[in-house]
């Protein structure tokens, strides 16, 4: 028989990815968005885990194989993001009956596990990079391990198999998400092409020059459910990028020739996307509507705000998959080729001219 599976935050850039890697391989998948979308073959399940009676009540039902946790809700401090984000894993994990079977349940971080919370990214005492799952917590206060606490204290009740996955940013394919790197940068590069502006790397000289790596949504999909299905790979955290390093010296000009834009050298000014975007809503609107594209909001489609978080690191921000290598997991990622395949996709879905 099937598997069944429940994704948490299916509209989003992984939860959507990890909805259409179990669909292919033959899972029966139940989505949980606030908002759900209608996809074909997927069970949509309206819930907000804020809401725990209401989580209880959508979730009642269910007896799912695997849960795969992917999504986070921003607040405007990290005891905000403690409080809401550990409570959604907290509601989530009460609300589902208690497994009858083994169940595994992947939840997704990320590398603030190591650079800290964004109140306090990338300061003080860091981890060397690159970074390994054996270096542990900073001594900070931090959402992800709150989110982590509820994960294993629900496993320790419950019985159920667990697996921790901490992505660099993600390049995949979802509007209205917070952290949209990939479509930030499309939308940034057709503004600039369509004015005749300048593309300036908006961040670091740490990140124009120094290593970095990437995480493709994909790929990440794909090692959520090699954990779910490799005994050797429960109760674990993971690192999970591409398998590739780079420099944005190089990307940035990978970027820039796939737009046809002409890739200004960095100079040394940190020039952040919030401030360069600040006025565009209007200018993409227009060519939303000259182009026919699907959505017109800039707001929707670009976060500048994590990209320049992500680009204006002070330091070089690289990442140990050996872990994952020496229990099987062989995937691997070009990160250029994932950026061009997201642009196409972009573009076939009429996000982008």
């Amino acid at each position: 028989m099937a598997k069944t599976a429940l994704v948490v935050g299916a509209s989003g850039i992984v939860g959507s990815a990890t909805t259409a890697l179990l669909r292919e391989r033959g899972w029966n998948v139940h989505a949980l968005a606030r908002r759900p979308v209608d996809l074909p073959g997927v069970d949509p399940v309206a819930a907000d885990l804020q809401d725990a009676e209401a989580t209880a009540a959508a979730l009642a039902a269910l007896n799912p194989d695997a849960v795969f946790i992917t999504t986070w809700l921003r607040q405007d401090s990290e005891a905000e993001n403690i409080r809401v984000n550990g409570a959604m894993v907290r509601n989530l994990l009460d609300a589902l009956p208690r497994p009858t079977g083994p169940r595994h349940v992947a939840l997704v971080t990320g590398l603030k596990h190591y650079l800290g919370p964004f109140e306090a990214y990338g300061q003080g005492v860091l981890p060397q990079t690159p970074f390994r799952e054996e270096q542990g917590r900073l001594d900070v206060e931090n959402f992800y391990y709150a989110q982590e606490d509820a994960l294993f204290a629900a496993a320790a009740r419950d019985g159920f198999s667990w697996s921790v996955h901490r992505p660099h940013t993600v390049i995949g394919l979802a509007v209205g998400n917070a952290m949209n790197m990939g479509t930030t940068l499309a939308v940034y590069a057709t503004l600039c092409r369509e004015a005749g502006r300048p593309f300036l790397f908006p961040g670091s000289q740490a990140q124009w020059s120094r290593l970095t790596d990437m995480t493709d949504a994909r790929l990440l999909a794909s090692h959520m459910l090699w954990a779910a299905d490799t005994d050797a790979a429960h109760d674990q955290a993971f690192n999970v990028v591409n398998g590739d390093v780079f420099r944005w010296q190089w990307m940035w000009s990978r970027i820039a020739d796939w737009f046809g834009v002409e890739a200004v050298p960095f100079d040394g000014t940190v020039r952040p996307l919030e401030q360069q975007m600040a006025e565009d809503a209007g200018p993409w609107r227009d060519i939303a509507l000259r182009e026919g594209l699907a959505e017109p909001r800039l707001d929707r489609l670009a976060s500048p705000w994590h990209t320049d978080a992500d680009l204006g690191r002070p330091i070089e921000v690289v990442t140990d998959m050996s872990k994952s290598r020496r229990l099987g997991f062989t995937g691997y990622q070009p990160t250029d080729d994932a950026f061009f395949a997201l642009f196409e996709r972009l573009r076939a879905e009429r996000l982008i001219p």
